[in-house]
């Protein structure tokens, strides 16, 4: 199949693990790294043996044809506004937006133009998650009921080189870790329909302690304390939690339970885990991966996955829909916390295709 060519825009933390993923698939032909900082890119070209460019210079490349957004979340829409306006796909890094209103406007764009916007998280599509679909597809559980979601931990700025973005707008662990979370239950339940929550923060700054800023003082603009609760349309309630205040917790990443059986998911930061699976009036056992992409980091299969969808002319699975409608869910909780009321999800989405397969093997999808 003939390779595609990907352009990317942000050089930080985060793209050495897409560069090193991206290996993996030989339809992805990387022209080019770009960043704000050209040190920065050019440090990240010689690290992967790339060439680094102006940015200008990347959108005007015409064997570009994705560019991929890894810049912070508060550059992710403009960034992809830049790209669409160039004639490239793009795909970003999560969340689509900072808000609803930024991503509906991105989404409007890349429709009126006729191009494909992504965004992660592609984690769903690793092997863990797609056996635990598979266990629900199979009707193992019986009807969906319920299940629960979380992520707790005391804070990024334990570890992260430059965490103030975290406690930015845009930021915060719902923004940062829910679109994992959000994503991988619509992946196995479907649309959410309604959302009710509370969104606290106890604390209006935070002590970086990571290096090289260890000491330094920044402020907390979001709620870093979130619970709540996802309806979702097809009449499975599920209680979410995510939280930068938790010193330690006991809860599994996600549950979901059935009328005839309970699932347990791996963590869907990663794309592979163990997938146990309670029958009713039996007990859990764990269920053999055989699924691709499970084995390993491959944050860049949703790019991937993009790139045969653009040959093969079929929809990808980290698709805009599907980041719009988690991006509306996600700040949702902060909308009914602040109203005292239950939120009506307004997008609709539908659930992405399975990936059983592997792409690098041939297959195309569907």
């Amino acid at each position: 199949m003939e390779k595609v060519g990907i352009g990317i825009i942000g050089c930080g933390n985060i793209s050495s693990a897409y560069l090193t993923a991206m290996k993996s698939f030989p339809i992805l032909d990387i022209r080019g790294v770009a960043d704000l900082n050209r040190e920065l890119a050019e440090a990240r070209a010689g690290e992967f043996g790339l060439t680094a460019v102006g940015i200008d210079a990347l959108l005007a490349d015409p064997t570009v044809e994705i560019i991929v957004n890894l810049t912070v979340p508060k550059a992710h829409v403009a960034v992809a506004l830049q790209a669409l306006d160039a004639g490239k796909h793009t795909y970003s890094e999560k969340p689509l937006g900072i808000n609803f209103v930024e991503g509906k406007k991105l989404a409007d764009a890349a429709s009126t133009k006729g191009l494909r916007i992504g965004a992660a998280p592609d984690t769903f599509l690793g092997g863990g998650h797609q056996a635990a679909r598979a266990i629900i597809d199979a009707g193992a559980i019986g009807q969906p009921v319920g299940g629960t979601a979380t992520f707790m931990c005391p804070g990024h700025e334990r570890w992260h080189p430059n965490p103030a973005f975290y406690y930015e707008v845009g930021g915060g662990p719902m923004l940062d870790m829910g679109p994992y979370y959000i994503t991988d239950l619509v992946n196995l339940l479907g649309p959410v329909s309604q959302v009710a929550g509370f969104a606290v923060a106890p604390r209006k700054e935070r002590i970086i302690t990571s290096e090289p800023r260890n000491g330094e003082r920044i402020p907390v603009d979001v709620a870093t304390h979130v619970a709540g609760v996802m309806a979702f349309a097809n009449g499975a309630v599920v209680q979410i939690g995510m939280s930068f205040d938790v010193a330690g917790h006991r809860h599994v990443p996600i549950e979901v339970y059935g009328t005839e059986g309970t699932l347990i998911v791996p963590d869907p930061n990663r794309f592979g885990g163990p997938v146990e699976f309670l029958k009713k009036g039996g007990e859990f056992e764990t269920r053999e991966v055989t699924e691709p992409y499970a084995d390993g980091n491959y944050r860049s299969l949703g790019v991937a996955d993009m790139a045969h969808a653009i040959r093969s002319n079929r929809p990808h699975r980290a698709n805009g829909s599907l980041a719009l409608h988690v991006l509306e869910v996600m700040e949702a909780f902060q909308t009914a916390s602040d109203g005292g009321r239950t939120v009506t999800i307004t997008t609709q989405t539908e659930r992405p295709a399975p990936l059983s397969q592997s792409l690098v093997d041939g297959f195309i999808g569907r």
